[in-house]
C-alpha cells in the first residue's frame, strides 16, 4: 500500500525572519507505521509537521505522499491523504457546535449533508465523543476539545496522522484516554512531542531532532533509554525509566553501593 509512504529527502526550510529550522532533514515512513517525533524546543518538530502536511513550502529539498511530490499543485490531493492535528484544539474548532466542526470537513468536499450525517456520528463514536454533538467546542475541556478535534480529522478518512504535542495540557485521565484511543487507530502515525512516556506507549520508531538535522532515526526503546544521546539533544528520559526520586532520598551511606 504504498500511497501510505512518506518520503523526506533533504528537507530544508528557513523562514522570512532567516531563521534556519530545518537542514536537510531526510527519512522515510512506510504503511501502518507510529513514529515520534522528539527534541528539544526549536529543535524543528512543528515545522516538519507543517511540511508534511502541506502548510509551509520547503526552501529546498523534498516531501513525498504516496510518491507524489507535495507541491501547491498537488496539495488538494496530500491533503486528503494527510490529517494535522494542532497543538492546541482551538486552531481547529471554530464552528457553533461539535457537530458543525467534524461536519466542516466532510461538507466542503462537497459531499451532501445526508451523507456527511453518519461520518459524523462515526468519528465521533470512535473517540467517545458521540454525547458532545450538540456542545457549543469552546465550552469543552481540554480532553473534549482534543477528541473532538481527531474526529474532526478522522471524518475526512485520511491515510496518515499528524499530531502535534497531543497530550500538551492534558490531565492524566485525558492523557490515558488519549493514548488508548490512539493505539486504537490503524493510520500512519506521526506523534511530535515531549512526552516521551506516551512516545515510548504508541511509537516503535523515533527520530530524534537536533537543531533541525535528525540526530538519530531508531528504536524507541533504545534510544530513550540512552541517557546519553537525549541529554546531548536537549532531553531527559521518560519518567518510567528514571529512578525513584524519594527512595533514592531514603538511601542511607550504608544502602549506597560499595
Amino acid at each position: 500500500m504504498s500511497h501510505h509512504t512518506i518520503e523526506v529527502d533533504g528537507l530544508e526550510y528557513a523562514y522570512p525572519d532567516g531563521t534556519v529550522a530545518l537542514r536537510g532533514i531526510s527519512f522515510r515512513i512506510i504503511h501502518g507505521e507510529s513514529v515520534a517525533v522528539i527534541g528539544a524546543n526549536g529543535a524543528g518538530k512543528s515545522t516538519l509537521l507543517l511540511h508534511l502536511a502541506g502548510i509551509l513550502a520547503p526552501t529546498g529539498g523534498k516531501v513525498r505522499i504516496g510518491g507524489m511530490p507535495v507541491l501547491p499543485r498537488t496539495l488538494p490531493q496530500s491533503r486528503r491523504r494527510v490529517g494535522l492535528i494542532f497543538q492546541d484544539p482551538d486552531d481547529q474548532l471554530f464552528m457553533p457546535t461539535v457537530y458543525e466542526d467534524v461536519a466542516f470537513g466532510p461538507l466542503n468536499l462537497g459531499l451532501p449533508p445526508e451523507e456527511v450525517e453518519p461520518i459524523v456520528v462515526r468519528a465521533l463514536e470512535r473517540v467517545g465523543a458521540g454525547h458532545l454533538r450538540g456542545r457549543p467546542s469552546y465550552r469543552l475541556s481540554a480532553g473534549e476539545k482534543r477528541a473532538v478535534a481527531i474526529a474532526a480529522v478522522i471524518a475526512m478518512s485520511p491515510d496518515v496522522l499528524l499530531l502535534d504535542e497531543p497530550s500538551a495540557g492534558l490531565d492524566p485521565r485525558a492523557r490515558r484516554r488519549l493514548i488508548e484511543l490512539l493505539g486504537d487507530f490503524a493510520h500512519t502515525k506521526i506523534i511530535a512531542t515531549h512526552d516521551l512516556d506516551l512516545a515510548w506507549d504508541l511509537c516503535p520508531r523515533t527520530i530524534v531532532l537536533r537543531a533541525g538535522t535528525v540526530a538519530v532515526d531508531g528504536p524507541t526503546p533504545e534510544i530513550l533509554a540512552d541517557e546519553s544521546l537525549l541529554g546531548n539533544c536537549g532531553l531527559e528520559t521518560p519518567l518510567r525509566l528514571q529512578g525513584c526520586p524519594v527512595c533514592a532520598r531514603r538511601k542511607t551511606p550504608s544502602e549506597s553501593p560499595v
